[in-house]
């Protein structure tokens, strides 16, 4: 499948000049933000860029994102009952 995003060309200049791999890059944010939502499960991102298990935890890790991170719906849940 390929996706196409339109960037101003000013936009695409300056991530350029900064990434090596642009669409790498794109793609690796995408779905590492799927997997955030609950989108994507860690074998499917595993998958889909091509990682294995401890690779996958090693870049959700540089993204800051833990499988045992609650959601904010989760959150809300959870300061509700509190306030109960």
């Amino acid at each position: 499948m390929t996706l196409t995003v339109q960037l101003p060309d000013n936009v695409e200049q300056q991530l350029r000049a900064q990434t090596r791999d642009l669409a790498a890059d794109a793609k690796e944010a995408m779905l590492v933000e799927f997997f955030r939502q609950g989108k994507l499960s860690h074998a499917e991102l595993a998958q889909a860029l091509g990682l294995s298990r401890y690779q996958t935890d090693s870049l959700l890790k540089q993204h800051n994102v833990t499988e045992d991170s609650i959601t904010l719906d989760e959150l809300r849940t959870e300061l509700d009952f509190i306030d109960r």
